[in-house]
Order: C-alpha cells, then sequence, then structure tokens
C-alpha cells in the first residue's frame, strides 16, 4: 500500500508539472498571436477566461512571467503585459548578439554541410518566388526559415542552459518583431542576404567571417526595431 500511495504522489506531482507548462505555453501563444498587447492591463480574471485555465493554474505560473520580464503584477491595479520601449529593445538584442555569436562560433566547427546546404537552398527558394507581389502565405513562410536558421544556429551548441535563455529572450524578439519589424516585401530581401553571407561563411568554415556576418545581422535588426 506504501508503494501504491508513493506512486499516486508522483502522478499528483506530474499532473500539476504539466497544468503549468500547459498554462504557460497558453500565455505564450496568446502573446505571440496578439491576444494579449504589450503595456496592456487586465485583470486576473480576464487572463483565466482568455487562456482557458483555473485561477490556480494562472497563479501558479504568475512568478515566473514576472521574473521573466514577460509581465508585472500590479498589486490592486492588475497585471500589465511588458512594455516596448527603447531598454527593452537595446537589451534583448545585446542578449541575442551573445547567444548567437557563440552559437555560429559552434556552426562552424559542427554544423553538416548537409544542413548548412538546406538552409542555403531554403533561402534562395524563397527569395525566387518572392516577385514583384509577394503573398502573405510566402511571407510567413519565410518568417518561418527566418526563425528556423536562428533556431538551427542555436541548437547545434547542445547547451540547454544557453537554449533555455535564448528561447525565453526570443519571445521578447518574437513580441518586438510583432510590433516594429515582422517581414515584409521590403525586410525580408535584406534579412535574407544577411542570412546567405552567414551562410556563405559557414560553408568554408570561416570563423571571422560568420561571427561579423551575424552580428552584422542583429545589428540591422535591431536598428530597424529602433527605428520605428
Amino acid at each position: 500500500m506504501a508503494e501504491v500511495r508513493g506512486m499516486r504522489r508522483h502522478d499528483s506531482g506530474d499532473g500539476a508539472r504539466h497544468v503549468k507548462i500547459t498554462a504557460y505555453e497558453r500565455f505564450q501563444q496568446a502573446l505571440l498571436q496578439g491576444l494579449l498587447r504589450p503595456g496592456q492591463v487586465v485583470s486576473q480574471k480576464e487572463l483565466v477566461s482568455m487562456l482557458g485555465l483555473s485561477i490556480g493554474a494562472l497563479r501558479e505560473i504568475l512568478p515566473r512571467l514576472d521574473a521573466e520580464g514577460l509581465l508585472t503584477v500590479m498589486p490592486q491595479r492588475g497585471i500589465q503585459i511588458t512594455v516596448i520601449d527603447l531598454p527593452m529593445i537595446r537589451d534583448a538584442f545585446q542578449m541575442r548578439m551573445a547567444f548567437e555569436r557563440e552559437a555560429t562560433l559552434t556552426a562552424v566547427a559542427r554544423l553538416s554541410d548537409e544542413i548548412i546546404a538546406e538552409q542555403e537552398a531554403l533561402h534562395r527558394g524563397i527569395l525566387d518566388r518572392l516577385g514583384d507581389h509577394p503573398t502573405p502565405e510566402l511571407l510567413d513562410e519565410g518568417q518561418k526559415i527566418d526563425t528556423g536558421f536562428h533556431d538551427v544556429l542555436v541548437g547545434c551548441t547542445g547547451n540547454e542552459l544557453l537554449i533555455q535563455a535564448y528561447n525565453l529572450n526570443s519571445i521578447r524578439i518574437r513580441l518586438i518583431k510583432l510590433e516594429h519589424i515582422t517581414l515584409s516585401p521590403t525586410t525580408l530581401p535584406s534579412a535574407f542576404a544577411d542570412h546567405l553571407a552567414v551562410i556563405e561563411a559557414l560553408k568554408v568554415r570561416d570563423r571571422q567571417g560568420s561571427v561579423e556576418a551575424i552580428e552584422a545581422h542583429i545589428r540591422n535588426a535591431r536598428d530597424r526595431a529602433i527605428a520605428f
């Protein structure tokens, strides 16, 4: 009987962790789908209704979201979604620069020729199809390729601490993009040209060239965000 009780406690713990993960993921989705806007103030009741959570599940994740800087809990006033301002943009891109510089150096040594060739083909395929009147579907495909390229670079580090920190910062970057620099017929070609410069350096295993290219790309993205 003791073993059965222990198993039940273990199952209960797994269930609680699953609830927390689900609640956190729903909050992220609401942010990235634009259901929650930067600077918006909402009540716990409104969040519970929007996310389809229990009040208990919401209260479980609020301290984490507050600590991660994705929202601010204001006693007696509500919950404010993180504000996108100049300091936030600069801090987020500075963190991104540090993560992706390290990731690119690792990619020079570890990323296979096959994956590099695949990334090049994906980018050139979008540019070849872009034309004068790109469709929303093509731009959406380009955005996924853009995000995927950076995920490939960071993923090849195999460093779980770096990957987790990068993923959190990526939420901030994606919020900035939603507000300021979503890929468009104007910005996509320049962003993909930056990527292709990184890819060209990776192909010849050029450490300095690849780092210079990724740094230039991140500076360009930061400057576009600050310009708005």
